[in-house]
């Protein structure tokens, strides 16, 4: 695309955002604590579900050095309603690094925040963007349809060129508006039956699901605030290879087990 044409991409998808802008709570702050909290409760599940345990979660756990000294049962109580367990806990290790090594506060640059535990390029590049308004392209599933969709580019553009031409389409000092507005242009005008271009992935079926049960045996733990026994999980999930998933959960530091029981 030569100036002109950016230019014009520009204006087109700026003026439709100033016009009719969700005001979504994450937007509403530029704190990063915030936005990394948002971001990390948003992937892979839906903005409005979120709202309401967002607020809740950045009221009653406002900083990094209160999220990194919460005890795990009360880490994964805040959590397992909305079934991120295994976020909860990626973010408090997060948490602790932050602590150890910033004093309290992320780092302003991407190259830094990727350093991090558990932050990938997306959450860096939407951290940079909406706290800082630093240029980096905030590229997930929807924002790839639209700009494959606006620019007319082949759908199987690699990652790097795709992002290299994203960031071309960045104005001076609105990486953070220009960001929102590719976001809002997804869910109101460019959905994926209009543009019916399809995803890189699809998200598994919850129900009858590992995670189903994951979700289910730690909500049971942090709501009774006891060890839950191994045979009352095969008998609620029958169908489900419960030593695998256990094992699993073992892995990732979610549980314990001992002596037929399980906790956290």
């Amino acid at each position: 695309m030569n100036k002109k044409q950016i230019k014009e991409l520009q204006n087109t998808i700026l003026s439709r955002y100033y016009k009719e802008w969700r005001k979504l709570p994450r937007r509403l702050t530029q704190d990063p604590y915030a936005i990394h909290i948002s971001e990390v409760m948003s992937q892979q599940t839906q903005v409005d579900r979120v709202i309401p345990y967002r607020n809740k979660r950045i009221k009653d756990i406002p900083n990094y050095n209160t999220l990194a000294n919460l005890p795990k049962i009360e880490l994964l109580s805040y959590w397992s309603w909305l079934w991120f367990n295994s976020r909860a806990i990626r973010l408090q290790e997060c948490a602790k690094k932050i602590i150890e090594e910033y004093s309290w506060t992320l780092p302003e640059n991407k190259e830094e925040l990727l350093r991090l535990p558990w932050i990938w390029p997306y959450t860096a590049s939407a951290i940079c963007a909406f706290s800082r308004n630093l240029p980096e392209p905030v590229i997930d599933t929807n924002i790839r349809r639209v700009l494959i969709f606006l620019l007319k580019l082949p759908e199987d553009i690699s990652y790097n060129e795709l992002e290299r031409i994203a960031k071309e389409l960045i104005p001076e000092w609105k990486s953070r508006d220009r960001n929102n507005a590719l976001m809002d242009y997804w869910a109101v005008h460019l959905t994926a039956r209009k543009t019916k271009i399809k995803s890189l992935g699809k998200q598994s079926k919850f129900e009858w699901s590992d995670r189903e049960v994951r979700g289910w045996i730690l909500k049971q733990i942090t709501k009774n605030k006891k060890p839950l026994s191994i045979k009352k999980i095969e008998e609620e999930f029958p169908h489900k290879n419960i030593s695998k998933i256990l094992n699993e959960m073992k892995k990732e530091n979610l549980i314990i087990e001992s002596n037929k029981y399980v906790n956290i």
